[in-house]
């Protein structure tokens, strides 16, 4: 069998019939049982379904366009595919990319060149489109710019990265959100009623909602299953008898996908931001979500190393100690050493001094040329290379007074005055700064400058 029917055609009727949604089995799970069949039972993304919004004018237009729907999972991407498809009485192929491929692309071309023949619209849909790689998806461009069909393509995965960008240039991209509670809750009221099944408790309401996060599917598969466990005579399901349903609750987590990446991101921006409390938020979602205790006292580590700096260095030791705290106790008591180390690094002086100075360097090097070290800096193990004069005029600071050679040069000829690194005024870089501030004052008097005084 092809892959490009592995998904049910629902809106591929006899050609020349208007596109009608097909039976479904009454044996089928609840969120297909639930799948809206007309654009006004859609629950969420009322940016973009309400009056004005894109997509609404899209379809009020009567003219489709190729699309990429960017959501998280259990947010309706297929079920507005599906929606577009009947609403413009379109042929409605739908291609699975984990298991399709070219041949499954040819298959669609040479059904949507048969309904073009009658006249008749195509929509092909791809269902996470991510997973096509690049010639997969370059075979679908030429019948995308020729209007064989329109291409809707739907993707958990950020597409600036997973779609290519001569695909992604003839689609507009619609961002799908997580639905809200009161999506949530309008999806148990439908769910139940279609169930039949005893009410909810308020308490199980908000637990069974917070265990879905945003996801429809997540709701409703877990809501059928709480209805077939419940015991005949039961009169409400309530929070006990949910969380024998739900076993250990685990959050909808994305160990590798752009969820990942933005609460790492969150968590980076709310220590630099100096908030603790989002700080063990965002590592707390982190732990729930499955992510390696290890991998988070690392990012603790490039965060003392780039947001703290030398305004605190004691938070590099801290963040160190907690990563080998972790290494010894494990999960969970381990854990606690991390939430430790999170809060100090939200309240600890922050200063990228470093940070900026380190990047300046790369910048300088990366484009300048190699300039040959000072011959006063230079080694000389050899008799010729003494002969040579390195390291003849070379100055030992310890001979000096507080060990500091004023007006010495130590970077190549032509980068003499050249700095990178500037403390901020914060933390210990109050006392860096003063201290630097006083030997490039001697360093100025010892070239006699006439204000001996070179700034911070």
């Amino acid at each position: 069998m092809s892959n490009a029917s592995l998904f049910p055609d629902e809106f591929d009727p006899v050609p020349g019939l208007a596109a009608a949604p097909a039976p479904v089995s009454a044996h089928a799970p609840l969120p297909e049982r639930l799948r809206p069949r007309k654009l006004e039972d859609v629950v969420g993304q009322r940016h973009l379904l309400g009056e004005g919004m894109p997509l609404r004018v899209a379809l009020e237009s009567g003219r489709p366009h190729s699309m990429i729907l960017w959501g998280p999972p259990g947010v309706g991407k297929t079920t507005l595919a599906r929606l577009m498809a009947q609403f413009f009485d379109a042929q409605f192929i739908a291609i699975s990319a984990v298991l399709g491929g070219v041949k499954d692309i040819r298959e669609a071309v040479d059904r949507a060149l048969a309904a073009a023949g009658q006249g008749r619209r195509t929509i092909v849909f791809v269902d996470e489109v991510h997973r096509f790689n690049k010639a997969q998806q370059d075979a679908f461009l030429p019948h995308v710019e020729s209007g064989l069909f329109s291409f809707i393509g739907a993707t958990t995965e950020n597409p600036s990265f997973e779609v290519n960008s001569a695909l992604l240039s003839r689609a507009t991209v619609h961002v799908l959100k997580a639905l809200d509670e009161q999506d949530m809750r309008e999806l148990l009221r439908r769910g139940g009623e279609l169930l039949a099944s005893p009410p909810l408790t308020e308490t199980a309401v908000q637990r069974l909602v917070g265990y879905a996060d945003g996801d429809a599917r997540r709701l409703l598969n877990t809501l059928e299953t709480a209805a077939q466990l419940t015991p005949p005579g039961t009169t409400e399901i309530d929070e006990a008898l949910l969380e024998r349903t739900l076993g250990e609750q685990l959050r909808r987590y994305d160990k590798g996908g752009d969820q990942f990446y933005d609460v790492i991101s969150a968590l980076h921006k709310s220590v630099r931001g100096s908030n603790p409390d989002a700080a063990l938020y965002w590592m707390v979602r982190m732990l729930d979500g499955g992510v390696d205790a290890r991998y988070i006292s690392r990012r603790l580590i490039r965060m003392a190393s780039e947001d703290i700096g030398l305004a605190d260095p004691r938070a590099l030791r801290i963040c160190l100690d907690a990563a080998e705290t972790y290494e010894r106790l494990g999960s969970p008591e381990g854990e606690l050493t991390l939430a430790e180390a999170a809060v100090y690094l939200a309240i600890a002086p922050k200063s990228n001094a470093v940070y900026n100075a380190y990047n300046q360097v790369k910048a300088l090097i990366k484009q300048d040329s190699s300039r040959p070290v000072p011959v006063h800096l230079r080694n000389a193990p050899t008799r010729l290379m003494k002969e040579l004069g390195y390291g003849r005029a070379y100055r030992y600071a310890h001979d000096f007074p507080g060990a500091y050679v004023a007006g010495e040069q130590y970077l190549p000829d032509g980068l003499e005055d050249q700095r990178f690194y500037e403390p901020v005024p914060r933390g210990l870089e109050l006392k860096i700064g003063e201290r630097l501030k006083e030997l490039r004052r001697q360093d100025a008097v010892a070239r006699g400058e006439q204000d001996g005084d070179s700034g911070p």
